[in-house]
Parts: structure tokens; sequence; C-alpha cells
């Protein structure tokens, strides 16, 4: 797998697989998905930022967020809230949550595709292999968040996670 390519499958009928280097230390990379710092700096697709970013890093602790988009276009001003709630964490190799849309005081939208995630983190000798499994309950929600352009998003995504191991190294 080339550095910086995302790669993607969909095991079964509702399980996304995303895989990709980064060329980071495990540890730096996991540290990007538990402080808020880092995540204001790379979550979310290009053009958004994260004005709100409440984590409580444990299992049993959540994460709500905001994403706003701030690039003149159809989406410009247009806020996506989210909420994670955290099952497991083994640092720097796992993260296991919950991710649920949700309104800004935190009310679940049940309306919307929640998925089970779990976000490896692979030492590869100085670099790290991310692997992130996304379960849906049915492969019509897995359909409707690749529908809304979900890949398009995680790669810009990951893309901005890269750019800032870099700035930081």
């Amino acid at each position: 797998m080339a550095m910086n390519q995302l790669k993607s499958r969909v095991d079964g009928d509702k399980v996304l697989v995303l895989e990709r280097i980064f060329n980071a230390p495990q540890e730096l990379v996991f540290q990007m998905f538990k402080e808020p710092e880092h995540l204001k700096h790379w979550w979310g697709p290009a053009g958004w930022e994260l004005p709100v970013c409440n984590i409580d890093f444990r299992p049993g602790g959540t994460w709500h967020y905001c994403m706003k988009c701030m690039e003149q276009g159809e989406y410009y001003g247009m806020e996506s809230w989210g909420k994670a709630i955290y099952k497991d964490i083994v640092e720097p190799e796992m993260i296991h949550y919950t991710d649920y849309f949700s309104d800004a005081d935190g009310n679940i939208d049940e309306s919307l595709p929640a998925s089970n995630n779990t976000v490896e983190f692979i030492d590869l000798d100085g670099t790290t292999k991310l692997v992130n499994r996304s379960e849906y309950v049915s492969a019509e929600e897995l359909q409707k968040v690749l529908d809304m352009g979900m890949l398009h998003g995680i790669t810009e995504t990951w893309d901005r996670l890269e750019k800032h191991l870099q700035e930081l190294k």
C-alpha cells in the first residue's frame, strides 16, 4: 500500500474498512485522535473547521463535536454535529467507539446512520498503518453514508491528518 493512499473495501455488506499508512510513529498518530488541540487541525473535510470539540477520552466517555463549513459555496456556514461514545481504548493501539449524528445539545439523531467503529494503530517501524472498521446495522445504512459522500470526506480528512502530522515533526 502506497503511503498517503486511502484503501477502502466493504466486508460483508455492512462493514466499511478504511486503511492508510501515515508517515509518523504510532504514539503520535494515536495522540491525534485523543486531544482536542490536535483534532481541531484535521478533523473534517477540506474547508471545514471544528469550533466545538469536547472530549472525555476514556471507556464510557464521550466526544461531542461540531464541524462547520468555512469555505464559500453551497455548504458555507452549515454545521454537522456528532457524538461518539467510547467503548474501549488500548493506548496507543486501538480505539473502539460508537459514532452518532447529534444536535448541539448532544442528543443523538436516530434518523441518521450510527456506526460501531474500531480504529487500529499498527506500528510499522516508524510509520503507522491506520485501519478503521465501521459497522452499520444494515447494508442500507452503510449505503446511506456512502451516498452522503463519506469516502470523499474521509479522504480529505486523512489528507489533513497527514499534513498536520508533518507540521508537527
